[in-house]
């Protein structure tokens, strides 16, 4: 076998720090981007929804196409978990299977050329990886698998329980990356207010902020995907204090009418939401995300109109919208009064075009404003532009800045942070200009 590597890694955050993982298992292997010369191609996939599963299966069957004769060809991840046995019936362009166990694993899995399923599911500890995407912010998870029991989400039949870290793994992992240059970090699971819950406690975020404070080195970190019957009032005081920490609220509250939120099993009403959704706003340099899914089983459109004038309206910074997936292994799949398909594609149309509104509204809001940096470095658009984010920002997902000015003499350095002041927005792109006198 050959040294050359192309990995594809699909879906979530959450898999991109399993795909860093392999990446750390084979750095014997030389990465390349053209699949044509790999000897090895590995695609972590997604199984989460529909079109997710669609993409992963259409990506592994390209690059079977492309591929040359004698290469490797692996799939692994949460579709090959969630599916082993139709897969590998259906898919015999795969040489190797392999789900969510056995990521530290790869290695071997290349040198027996045999598909494996651990019975559980990885839990990151310890492993070296190797950090794609940037040179100074890395994402962190938290755990794997959830105790919740949405009904449209079919990820602990194939996750599991809530697995969580201990508080030493993960300042250990940290502490390893801040030796490495990196100062920015996001920290994720499927539901991150209920971290350490699985240990008998019962506001782990606030010992993680803790602990993560002490780290020499942190600079800047934020949360991702708190869950509304998790949260309380007081973790969010303790982020509010926190100097690492950003204001930054990232809660996916999925609707907010009574009946639908009651039907989704999301464990919290309209009112209660509301508390936590007005209380993050209320802090100061708050950002809130949210995510909506719309068609669900039963949604009426007076369900619907209550969503859409609630999402144009709160105040929030991002939203993103899901149209509903008929997932077996969950309840909505067994639910009667099923939302056709083209009534579900027009109302995710409807939100997302209220979605792109309010992200307009939110930048126009930053226009004038100073506020802290990061130069990501050379930007698409022009040799002369940079592209930066809002330090507060998640990477890729929250938007782009152009720099097109500064007052000092010194050149811009890529990965650190500036003070900048907001001056105007190009579509969707802020543009700003830097003091670095």
């Amino acid at each position: 076998m050959g040294n050359k590597l192309h990995i594809v890694s699909l879906g979530c955050t959450k898999n991109l720090v399993d795909t860093e993982v392999m990446m750390g298992k084979l750095q014997n292997f030389t990465l390349t981007d053209n699949q044509e010369e790999a000897d090895v191609i590995i695609v972590n996939t997604c199984g989460f929804i529909d079109a997710a599963k669609q993409e992963s299966i259409n990506t592994v069957l390209n690059l079977h196409e492309a591929r040359k004769e004698d290469s490797v060809l692996v799939m692994a991840g949460c579709l090959s978990e969630r599916y082993k046995e139709e897969l590998a019936k259906d898919m015999p362009e795969v040489d190797i299977f392999t789900g969510v166990g056995d990521y530290d694993k790869i290695d071997e899995l290349l040198i027996e050329k045999k598909s494996r399923f651990s019975e559980a599911v990885y839990l990151i500890d310890g492993a070296e990886r190797v950090v794609t995407g940037s040179t100074y912010h890395a994402y962190i998870k938290l755990s794997e698998g959830c105790n919740q029991t949405c009904s449209f989400c079919a990820i602990p039949s194939f996750k599991g329980k809530l697995n969580s870290r201990t508080l030493d793994s993960i300042a250990k992992e940290v502490e390893g990356l801040v030796t490495k240059g990196y100062w920015d970090f996001s920290f994720v699971s499927q539901d991150s207010s209920s971290f350490l819950r699985d240990q008998n406690v019962k506001d782990g975020l606030s010992l993680l902020i803790q602990r993560i404070e002490l780290i020499e080195g942190v600079k800047s970190a934020r949360i991702l995907y708190l869950y509304p019957s998790t949260t309380t009032i007081s973790l969010l005081k303790n982020i509010a204090k926190s100097n690492i920490f950003h204001n930054y609220f990232d809660m996916p509250i999925q609707h907010i009418n009574d009946d639908m939120l009651r039907i989704m099993k999301r464990g919290f009403g309209k009112k209660e939401t509301l508390e936590l959704l007005e209380f993050m706003k209320s802090l100061p340099n708050s950002f809130v995300r949210t995510s909506f899914i719309v068609g669900h089983p039963q949604e009426s459109e007076a369900m619907f109109d209550e969503m859409c004038e609630f999402a144009a309206n709160f105040g929030f910074d991002r939203i993103n919208v899901f149209a509903y997936s008929d997932e077996e292994t969950t309840s909505a799949h067994e639910m009667k009064e099923k939302i056709p398909a083209k009534i579900i594609n027009k109302r995710a149309e409807i939100l997302g075009k209220i979605a792109s509104e309010v992200m307009g509204k939110s930048l126009n809001n930053e226009i004038g404003k100073e506020v802290q940096i990061v130069i990501d470095g050379e930007s698409d658009e022009h040799e002369y532009l940079l592209s930066a984010k809002e330090l507060i920002w998640a990477p890729e997902i929250d938007g782009e800045i152009y720099v097109n000015d500064r007052t000092g003499e010194d050149e811009l350095e890529f990965g650190k942070i500036y003070k900048a002041k907001i001056t105007d927005i190009v579509g969707n792109i802020l543009t700003a200009t830097v003091d670095n006198a």
